[in-house]
């Protein structure tokens, strides 16, 4: 499929007003996407995990507009209350869309947005807000084309999202989704993220993931700069191919429930993730102390415990402990007794592998 279908017929009803809401998920990857190309096209395919707890609830009312204009008319909330700094971002995604979404120059937004996460909390929230946002946009075109089929919804939903954060496209859906083209997986596209298309044994369903808020102060780099600094990186090539190998790899860990393997890559990729940013032109350290120490306190008890928790991260300092939901209590345990300590203020947050976005109805908002 390419971008060219994702044009819109012409639309054959008219709507003049509605609401609508959704509740979009962030997720973790397993196999990390660090590099793009133009147009938000990642340089490498990643897998992830599709999270539950943390998400972002966005609610757009739509109301048209009398003559068409050429520019976009909305206002944007965060938890009910004007945010306008964060309004650039909409107009940036708008412009990138309208190509797709004609109808955006019709309507005035007003798009009021929340987290289930506080803020302050290091947890990203551009896969869930975005994606949120796109689902609700693509409601508004469904009602324009009731002939939009559900899978064509929610894959032109995953391709618009991208276009807001690349990462995005991957808290559509879940369990396990996939981002990017790859030659041992059918449907894989750079485009849009697609479900995992294979066997994957009982142990990673409901898997757990603990997220330890090492430090929750403003990212030292971004990742648009992150992202960018992969343009003439000296391992880059290396990187990109390592990401197919590990897909490749995983295929046959998934199917087995080989958790010692999934381990293995799992921490490899947040490693390798931090290590591109180590090596680049600036070069950042975006983990901290107390990252290392979590890390150094995982691998300790592990080879003691029988336990098969491990860790990744993201383009900061926080540690994603990952657990198969069967070890629980005792990870939990150990979290709490020895983890803790090393978060800022004492805060983690419990999440597990959620199934994506829902739409919220009236009555549950």
């Amino acid at each position: 499929m390419t971008h060219t279908e994702f044009l819109p017929s012409k639309y054959n009803r008219i709507v003049t007003e509605g609401k609508v809401t959704f509740k979009a998920p962030s997720n973790i990857a397993l196999v990390k996407y660090w590099g793009k190309k133009e147009d938000q096209i990642p340089a490498n395919p990643s897998l992830s995990f599709t999270l539950d707890a943390c998400a972002t609830t966005t609610s757009i009312s739509y109301a048209i507009v009398k003559g068409k204009g050429s520019g976009f008319s909305f206002e944007f909330l965060f938890d009910g209350k004007p945010k306008p700094d964060f309004e650039p971002k909409i107009l940036t995604f708008f412009k990138r869309i309208v190509y797709y979404l004609p109808f955006l120059r019709e309507y005035h937004f007003t798009i009021d947005t929340s987290n289930s996460f506080p803020h302050s909390s290091g947890i990203a929230s551009s896969a869930s807000g975005m994606a949120a946002l796109a689902l609700g946009l693509m409601h508004l075109e469904k009602e324009l084309d009731p002939k939009i089929t559900q899978e064509f919804f929610f894959r032109k939903a995953s391709f618009l999202a991208r276009l807001g954060s690349g990462s995005a496209c991957r808290s559509i859906e879940g369990d396990l989704m996939l981002w990017g083209g790859h030659k041992d997986i059918p449907g894989s596209s750079d485009l849009y993220a697609i479900k995992y298309p294979f066997e994957v044994h009982d142990v990673f369903h409901g898997y757990h993931d603990t997220i330890l808020l090492v430090d929750k102060g403003q990212k030292q780099v971004s990742s648009t700069v992150g992202h960018d600094l992969m343009h003439g990186h000296p391992f880059a090539e290396q990187r990109f191919a390592q990401a197919h190998e590990h897909i490749s790899k995983l295929r046959g860990v998934l199917a087995t429930g080989d958790l010692k393997e999934f381990i293995s890559i799992v921490e490899s990729e947040a490693l390798t993730l931090h290590a591109m940013m180590m090596t680049s032109r600036p070069y950042f350290i975006l983990m901290k102390p107390n990252t290392l120490k979590i890390i150094e306190k995982i691998w300790a008890f592990r080879a003691t415990s029988n336990t098969h928790l491990c860790f990744t991260l993201d383009a900061g300092a926080n540690v994603h402990v990952l657990y198969p939901k069967d070890e629980k209590e005792k990870v939990n345990q150990f979290i709490k007794d020895e983890l803790v300590a090393y978060c800022e203020n004492g805060q983690y947050i419990c999440d597990r592998i959620g199934f994506g976005a829902k739409r919220v109805l009236p009555a549950q908002v």
